[in-house]
């Protein structure tokens, strides 16, 4: 699903304009990226918690040539689904 039909099935199951749903989304999604920003978890219940974890640096190799190379440290933004998901997605 694409964000223009996150908003389109907003807008149909709520009865807002499509232009109240797009704003609706934004605010959201706005919101969820600003707190991992702060490196601040999201959990909203049933459906799963965002969260920032920490890549420490590591060593790999460039697939080309097999020179080993340094990735540099990191922060990488985490999905865990809750139960109602996993158990909706067909995940046990």
């Amino acid at each position: 699903m694409t964000k223009p039909e996150l908003i389109d099935a907003v807008a149909e199951r709520t009865g807002m304009k499509k232009k109240d749903a797009a704003v609706a989304v934004d605010a959201v999604l706005d919101t969820i990226t600003d707190s991992l920003s702060r490196s601040e978890q999201v959990s909203l219940v049933g459906f799963g918690t965002f969260d920032v974890r920490a890549r420490a640096e590591r060593t790999g190799r460039n697939p080309r040539t097999g020179e080993q190379i340094t990735i540099p440290a990191s922060n990488a933004c985490v999905f865990r689904p809750g139960r109602k998901m996993r158990e909706a997605a067909g995940m046990g």
